[in-house]
C-alpha cells in the first residue's frame, strides 16, 4: 500500500529536511513547501478517518455490552 500514512509521513519528513538545508533555491523551496502542505493534509485526512473508525468501533462495542 504505497499511499499509507507511514509513507506519506516519511516523505513529509524528507521534505522538511530539505527545506532546512539553506542551499536550495527559493523556487525549489516553494515547490517543496507546496508538496509538504499537500502531504500534511493527506496525513491529517488519514488520521481523521482512523479516528472516526475507532470511535465507531468503540461505540458499537459499548452498545453490544449493554
Amino acid at each position: 500500500m504505497e499511499n499509507n500514512f507511514e509513507n506519506k509521513l516519511n516523505e513529509l519528513e524528507k521534505i522538511v529536511a530539505k527545506l532546512e538545508n539553506s542551499e536550495i533555491s527559493l523556487d525549489e523551496a516553494i515547490v517543496l513547501f507546496e508538496d509538504g502542505v499537500r502531504l500534511s493534509g493527506d496525513c491529517r485526512k488519514i488520521l481523521e478517518n482512523a479516528e472516526r473508525k475507532i470511535k465507531t468501533l468503540t461505540e458499537c462495542e459499548g452498545e453490544n455490552n449493554d
